[in-house]
């Protein structure tokens, strides 16, 4: 599969210079532009590159633990399922946990279910 790098990095200095970097909390679910990336580490899509990501844990003003998420349906231990994002069924990638800017952050979807968050936030830890 053939990565668009360039069209990327032109996204990701608009990115960069952003000034309004929103703040974020634990348990939200946003539109994030993660971009494209190497090998198997999971892009964003479309003209924006983004994915919806849900925030493990604010870090400080600027970064943030995020879970990309996914709408594929296939099961394994971890991609547990969140539920609805979106109308779409989605599942949390804890494969794929890293630290965010908060200058990646696009749109706030909503929050993720308090039992949910806490069933993904054990998982988290358990990988570790």
């Amino acid at each position: 599969m053939k990565k668009d790098f360039d069209g990327w990095n032109e996204q990701k200095k608009k990115t960069h210079e952003r000034g309004d970097a929103p703040f974020c909390h634990k348990r939200e679910l946003w539109w994030c532009a993660l971009g494209v990336n190497i090998g198997f580490e999971q892009d964003g899509a479309g003209d924006e590159y983004r994915r919806p990501i849900l925030v493990l844990k604010s870090l400080s003003k600027q970064t943030f633990l995020a879970i990309p998420l996914t709408a594929a349906t296939k099961e394994h231990p971890l991609r547990p399922a969140i539920g609805l994002v979106e109308d779409k069924e989605a599942r949390a990638l804890l494969s794929q946990m890293r630290v965010i800017d908060t200058k990646r952050l696009v749109r706030k979807i909503g929050y993720l279910d308090t039992e949910v968050f806490a069933l993904i936030r054990k998982a988290a830890k358990d990988l570790f």
